[in-house]
């Protein structure tokens, strides 16, 4: 193990301002550099450098579309890492003179549902997760993996997925089906990995989920709320529902 190398990666999330271009690249995004730098509350020519950095430690990735270069996040592991800072500092005990916070509509937004890279979280993502768990669509092995059942199929096809759906969160490659993913709001877990993902690109295909700009907060549509009532069930849905 280079220890050197992980006290380096360290070092780069560490700065506040990279801190700030790294959580902004949460939802799934790409973003130009313009948008990062006011993000991490600094200069283009500033973030420009930071930006380098991170992608040349292997953290973010340089996309280019015509003239324009976009950034974001170079994989779901990437993702994971950060969401695992992000639960480890709200644990920290609060300092001796804390600054007073006003917690507004934003932030119950973001509990209510949210982007976690490329699934859902906060009561939404929860809610979604003890409902494929209780109905054997998939299962948890530990707190790293987990596989998709036999079950998934039928499960899935109440929520206006196809058949093959399950196969394809089953499928080959290096991410995995899915796995648990510890929901800094809630304190319980979501369903990330493929299976995950898939869910979140299907709510917001069929419009029952809206992105909202400048944050990770997720709009959930009238339209939305009775087809995610009606597969969730309405003790479930109420628990989302209901703040």
């Amino acid at each position: 193990m280079n220890t050197n190398q992980i006290a380096h990666i360290a070092g780069l999330v560490g700065e506040p301002a990279r801190t700030a271009m790294l959580v902004a690249l949460m939802d799934g995004r790409a973003l130009t550099a313009r948008e990062l730098a006011d993000a991490g509350h600094i200069t283009a020519q500033t973030a420009s450098r930071h930006l380098a950095l991170l992608v040349e430690a292997g953290l973010l990735r340089l996309e280019r579309q015509g003239r324009h270069r976009y950034h974001r996040l170079a994989s779901a592991d990437v993702a994971r890492v950060l969401e695992g800072l992000m639960q480890l500092a709200v644990q920290q005990p609060a300092p001796a003179a804390p600054r007073r916070v006003v917690v507004g509509p934003r932030d119950a937004a973001l509990r209510t549902a949210r982007t976690c890279y490329d699934h859902i979280a906060g009561r939404l993502g929860v809610a979604i997760t003890e409902h494929l768990l209780d109905e054997g669509a998939m299962a948890f092995d530990g707190d790293a993996g987990g596989h998709v059942t036999a079950q998934a199929a039928p499960v899935l096809q109440r929520l206006g997925l196809d058949g093959d759906a399950s196969q394809g969160a089953a499928g080959s490659g290096k991410r995995p089906h899915c796995r648990p993913c510890l929901d800094w709001s809630e304190r319980r877990m979501h369903v990330a990995g493929k299976l995950g993902a898939m869910i979140c690109s299907h709510c917001l295909s069929q419009g029952w989920l809206l992105r909202r700009s400048d944050t990770r907060a997720l709009e959930i549509t009238p339209g939305g709320a009775v087809a995610l009532r009606n597969w969730l069930g309405h003790a479930r849905w109420g628990q989302v529902a209901d703040h």
